[in-house]
């Protein structure tokens, strides 16, 4: 099964997709990933992407177009796509290669959004997640993981939070009816706890 994965910052997809992974039997694929990987191989793409990256711009169309497919195509079962498509050009371009089953929208209010990105603690060692009401770690600021500390990412603070929304809704949304329009779309409530979302989710697919 090939899934893509929509939804805005907050909505969980990446808590969701560790659930889905577990469920499904199926690679998670991120296009952070994707990019972390190009560069470590410093093959010509991963390069071009490092270049990219270190002059603080952001990665085009056709270069991540380029860098999906080059690690799509290696794959031989289903994934989940998360991260990618972003646009409307994005999706036309990975229709050209990929026929995908499902796009599940994990739709959510911002005002959840705000608070559960708000509340968000990150480890600067391991980069595991917490969250100060939903998932606190065992001691106040410490990883349960690795013992690294916790902190508050600039991206998770109001103004920035608000401006990823905005940039969200511009962007990424239209694809929502881009893809519905195809009749390949599922909505499912991301509101609701982690468990009650799985459960949605394998409804969405007939599970």
């Amino acid at each position: 099964m090939k899934l893509i994965f929509l939804g805005p910052p907050g909505a969980g997809k990446g808590t969701l997709a560790v659930r889905a992974v577990e469920l499904l039997k199926i690679p998670h694929i991120s296009t952070g990933n994707i990019f972390r990987a190009a560069i470590a191989s410093k093959s010509e793409l991963g390069l071009k992407v490092k270049g990219i990256i270190d002059e603080g711009k952001l990665v085009d169309d056709r270069t991540t177009t380029a860098l999906v497919r080059e690690a799509l195509a290696i794959l031989k079962g289903g994934y989940i796509l998360d991260g990618f498509p972003r646009t409307i050009p994005q999706a036309e371009a990975l229709g050209e290669f990929v026929s995908v089953d499902k796009v599940i929208n994990f739709d959510i209010p911002d005002d959840k959004v705000l608070s559960r990105l708000g509340g968000r603690r990150t480890c600067r060692s391991c980069g595991a997640n917490y969250h100060i009401v939903f998932g606190k770690p065992k001691q106040e600021g410490v990883c349960d993981s690795c013992g690294g500390g916790l902190y508050t990412r600039d991206d998770d603070r109001k103004d920035a939070i608000a401006k990823r929304l905005e940039v969200y809704r511009s962007q990424t949304a239209p694809l929502i009816a881009y893809y519905r329009g195809r009749n390949l779309l599922v909505d499912v409530d991301a509101s609701p706890s982690v468990d009650e979302v799985v459960a949605n989710f394998k409804t969405a697919l007939g599970l």
